[in-house]
């Protein structure tokens, strides 16, 4: 049994701090620098999106927070994670387990590739149950059956034994959520949770997340690309790109008036209903190689609004105003050009 950690979390306030995380990946070729300085805050009852192309380093943030990831190659080589008063980074192998599952939970991007094939789905839930709270394999089923039932698995008890190749895509994420929630965690962290499903399951899924949020008050970092579901769910959102977050702050003010380039190049080339008739701007280029990050704004071999400054200088996520931070040289010039 691995011992049950304190809940420390009876108020409002900071669930979570990351503060200039790093993460590198040593490889033959060279290193490359996956999280650059990472910052930001969760607070209870909160849904912080983190957007951005594939490669931008949001989910290796996630890993490193969940401590899961894979050493060598990669390294945590700067930067704190605050849970519970606690700095994760510090804490004994056992202490740190303890925290994944009650403390911090995550939903994977790949419900068929997380969950093991040769174990039953209701084996896989139980054993939530069985590692943490020492409950004996019938009273551990009985609990996976009702979480099964809480996410919505038709006759759950009856498919406790069946395996995750017998489920749909909808219901091994429903799965995955089910034992992403078994302890009834305080952050849950989504890594795009409605991936390569349809759009009916999609809403269906966030619905039972903001549910979930709301009955237990967990604090929910929600990872996708998906900018129509960042606007219907998040409270605020962190757009990052070549492993730096590059703007922050609440979704309306973002999606309203973006501060830096990238940003208002995402929000371009989404299809919105209050916009009709007019083209999407695809953002021209591709996401940098994080092995050989262009000097000064990684962004500016893309950027129309690229300056000499912006060849030569990396700009500093900055305070813009009170609940915005952007780290372009030129965001108030951009905001009010808007």
């Amino acid at each position: 049994m691995i011992t049950p950690i304190d809940r420390p979390f009876s108020q409002n306030g900071s669930l979570l701090t990351v503060d200039d995380l790093k993460v590198e990946f040593r490889m033959r070729d060279g290193v490359v620098k996956a999280v650059d300085g990472v910052s930001y805050k969760l607070d209870r009852h909160e849904t912080l999106a983190i957007v951005g192309e594939s490669g931008s380093g949001k989910t290796v943030s996630a890993q490193a927070i969940m401590g899961i990831i894979d050493t060598p190659p990669g390294f945590i080589t700067g930067g704190a994670v605050t849970f519970g008063g606690k700095s994760l980074f510090d804490l004994p192998a056992g202490e740190r387990r303890a925290i994944r599952g009650p403390g911090i939970s995550m939903i994977f991007q790949d419900a068929l590739t997380a969950l093991n094939p040769v174990f039953p789905v209701g084996w896989q839930i139980a054993e939530m149950f069985r590692e943490h709270n020492d409950l004996p394999k019938k009273e551990a089923l009985k609990r996976a059956a009702e979480l099964m039932d809480r996410v919505r698995i038709p006759s759950a008890t009856d498919r406790l034994d069946a395996y995750p190749h017998e489920f749909s895509g909808g219901m091994r994420q429903r799965v995955m959520i089910a034992m992403a929630i078994a302890l009834d965690p305080d952050i849950l962290i989504a890594d795009e949770p409605t991936t390569a499903l349809d759009v009916t399951v999609q809403a269906q899924i966030m619905d039972l997340l903001a549910e979930l949020q709301k009955e237990t008050g967990m604090g929910l970092i929600l990872i996708t690309h998906d900018l129509a579901v960042v606007a219907e769910v998040a409270d605020r959102v962190a757009v990052m790109y070549a492993g730096r977050i590059v703007e922050t702050g609440p979704i309306g003010d973002i999606y309203a008036r973006a501060m830096h380039p990238y940003t208002l190049g995402l929000m371009s080339s989404l299809a919105r209903a209050d916009r009709k008739g007019e083209k999407l701007q695809p953002i021209v280029g591709s996401p940098p190689d994080l092995m050989h990050v262009p000097s000064g704004c990684a962004f500016h071999p893309r950027c129309p609004y690229a300056d000499e400054i912006c060849m030569r200088e990396v700009p500093v996520l900055r305070d813009v105003n009170v609940e915005r931070k952007s780290a372009c040289h030129f965001a108030e010039k951009l905001a009010t050009n808007v």
